[in-house]
């Protein structure tokens, strides 16, 4: 595994509540032992409910069966989900959606000050989450216009590697999207949703 390879030991591990970040999770606690923390401020952004009020083909019914009904290709559907989050981040506090642009932002960078926060100096530790929240977290530690977000959120690969080092100047962008440890295994292991 990756993290074993890499020099500094885990303190801490934390995961949003989603399931799919759970079961990125679980595998950390089961092949190396660690206790994950749960932490809702780590969850992804709501897409059908960004796609609902910020698009002209919102989705229908359940998330899988309304996008592959609705979209014709994976391209496609990033042309739409694109134009959805630059409206959801134009709207701002105004928003219609159920988490405006604002509260998702200030959640995801709360989230990532308090853990760094938790952490002794010199110590590590791993957010699971989602590309909506590392693109988010990037863009704020660049110091990028917000509408930034899609350009990094439509790179983000699966199970990519951020790297934020806290230190007497605050949190620091090391790295974005490592995964070529990925590549490594073969190009089925790059997805990007």
């Amino acid at each position: 595994m990756e993290l074993r390879s890499r020099a500094a030991p885990i303190a801490r591990v934390m995961s949003g509540s989603l399931k799919r970040q759970r079961d990125t999770a679980g595998v950390l606690a089961d092949t190396m032992g660690y206790d994950i923390t749960i932490d809702k401020r780590w969850n992804e952004y709501d897409a059908d409910d960004i796609l609902w009020h910020h698009s002209t083909r919102p989705p229908q019914s359940d998330h899988g069966a309304a996008r592959a009904a609705a979209l014709d290709t994976s391209r496609t559907f990033q042309e739409v989900l694109d134009r959805a989050l630059r409206a959801w981040v134009a709207a701002g506090i105004a928003g219609p959606t159920r988490e405006t642009w604002p509260a998702f932002a200030a959640r995801c960078t709360d989230a990532l000050t308090e853990f760094g926060a938790s952490l002794r100096a010199g110590e590590t530790g791993i957010a699971v989450t989602s590309g909506g929240v590392i693109a988010t977290i990037s863009v704020s530690l660049l110091g990028l216009a917000p509408e930034s977000l899609t350009a990094f959120n439509r790179v983000g690969v699966n199970c990519g590697l951020t790297k934020v080092v806290n230190g007497r100047r605050g949190d620091t962008l090391i790295s974005f999207n490592e995964h070529t440890y990925l590549e490594r295994g073969g190009s089925s292991l790059v997805t990007y949703r």
